[in-house]
């Protein structure tokens, strides 16, 4: 499940996506890169294919973050 929280700091942190899945969850920068931000229970190898379907749908996720925060 990729989502974001609709309360994400006062300021608001930079864009990122939350990832959850089986009780893990981690949070991913979109901009300027995508860079792992925490990681909590996934293994080294699904880290790195969650950075690759990150960066697959980066603009998707920057659209609507830019939508729901502007």
């Amino acid at each position: 499940r990729f989502f974001f929280y609709s309360n994400e700091g006062n300021p608001l942190e930079p864009a990122h996506i939350h990832v959850m899945k089986a009780g893990n969850e981690a949070k991913f920068w979109l901009t300027p890169d995508v860079v792992p931000a925490s990681n909590d229970g996934f293994n080294s190898r699904i880290l790195k294919e969650l950075v690759k379907i990150v960066e697959d749908n980066q603009t998707l996720f920057q659209e609507a973050w830019n939508d729901y925060f502007s």
